[in-house]
């Protein structure tokens, strides 16, 4: 297993209430994502306009964009309660019975990596998103029977890094589908600064520019590397210019495109072993000691984006950025 990442895109369990602190509650405050949030805001006065529930909400796209923050924000805008949980969490039909006995009409329930929903619990949630009830067998053996549990209108919002891992017959269930793309780095900047006014830090403009061109299109990197910075400064006693950002991010050996020693390490085995590649990705997480799915949702996409790696029928290449940035020689083709 590699080692802990900064800029790693999984929440911070151990800084839970310090992310929620961050977050934005309303649209008006909610920063990027203009085209969603363009959409969401006619959806939710039309059904508030209306008195129904919003109709289900799919949001999907990379890990660290938002898609929780965004589920709370529609919640609050719907002046709704929000039940939320993940996939794997319902393990059972049960579990899920529970969770929809609590909802009152209008409420949002929040579903995070809902590609992970067990089949069994996937197929109950059809009636109950389609028809607004479900069935269920009480008693055992000879004394079994169905009950037919009816639902308040309720609105399911399911988050997913993988939509393509979706069944077609849930992702057809939603009536209003998101994708959350990467973030600019102007928009970044305003993430951070905000951030930084919740901490009552003093903040540079161009500091925190120089925090968001290294969080990798994602407000949550943004955010962690800015609590690091903070302790490099306060550490220091010094105002956070800068030189003192370069300085703390060099410490923490994110570069000036965002990789760390793990994006590194990568690009540079497939570089030195493989001319480059093209690489199958067995081969990479062999190589790197990595699970293949870690290595397709945390390390790729970003890769990607950026036009440093590139997925071939026969497997990844490093493009002639990738070597250019690790200033290795292009192999002559």
């Amino acid at each position: 297993m590699a080692d802990e990442r900064i800029v790693d895109t999984a929440a911070d369990l151990g800084d839970d209430a310090v992310e929620r602190s961050l977050r934005p509650h309303r649209l008006a405050e909610y920063i990027g994502q203009t085209a969603v949030k363009n959409q969401l805001a006619v959806y939710i006065k039309a059904a508030k306009k209306r008195e129904e529930a919003l109709d289900h909400v799919l949001l999907y796209g990379p890990p660290g964009l938002g898609k929780t923050t965004l589920a709370l924000v529609i919640a609050a805008e719907l002046d709704v309660h929000i039940r939320t949980t993940s996939g794997p969490a319902i393990e059972k039909p049960g579990d899920l019975v529970a969770l929809l006995n609590e909802l009152q009409p209008g409420d949002v329930l929040f579903i995070d990596e809902i590609h992970r929903l067990p089949k069994i619990v996937e197929e109950m949630l059809y009636s109950a998103m389609e028809d607004f009830y479900i069935d269920i067998v009480v008693g055992q053996g000879p004394t079994a029977h169905p009950v037919h549990f009816p639902l308040p209108p309720f609105t399911l919002i399911g988050a997913t890094t993988r939509a393509g891992m979706l069944s077609a017959p849930l992702r057809d269930r939603f009536g209003i589908t998101e994708h959350m793309a990467y973030y600019r780095d102007t928009e970044l900047q305003q993430i951070v600064l905000r951030s930084a006014d919740i901490f009552a830090m003093q903040l540079p403009a161009d500091s925190a520019l120089e925090i968001a061109r290294r969080s990798r299109g994602t407000p949550r990197i943004a955010n962690r590397l800015l609590r690091r910075i903070r302790d490099f400064a306060d550490v220091a006693e010094q105002a956070v210019s800068v030189a003192i950002v370069d300085h703390a991010l060099d410490q923490l050996q994110v570069d000036q495109q965002g990789l760390d020693q793990i994006d590194r390490k990568m690009l540079m085995m497939m570089i030195r072993d493989y001319q480059g590649g093209p690489v199958g990705l067995s081969t990479i997480a062999a190589n790197i000691g990595e699970e293949t799915a870690t290595i397709e949702e945390m390390y790729e996409p970003y890769l990607l984006q950026i036009g440093f790696l590139k997925r071939t029928p026969r497997g990844r290449m490093v493009t002639p950025a990738g070597f250019a940035h690790l200033e290795q020689p292009y192999p002559i083709q």
